[in-house]
């Protein structure tokens, strides 16, 4: 599966409290992908709840 992080993403968490396989909080304070492998349905989950629409898949 295929996602982005675009440069709206404001380091919220909210990607990696859903899912925390595929997403985690760099040093930069930002969203970062770890597992583009990791639960579809949880990727999904995250993209659709970004409040500033960051995530693409």
């Amino acid at each position: 599966m295929a996602l982005k992080i675009n440069d709206d993403c404001t380091g919220c968490g909210v990607c990696t409290d859903i899912a925390p396989d595929i997403f985690k909080i760099g040093d930069d304070g930002l969203a970062k992908v770890v597992n583009a492998n990791g639960d579809p349905k949880k990727a999904q989950e995250a993209v659709d709840s970004c409040p500033v629409g960051a995530i693409s898949m």
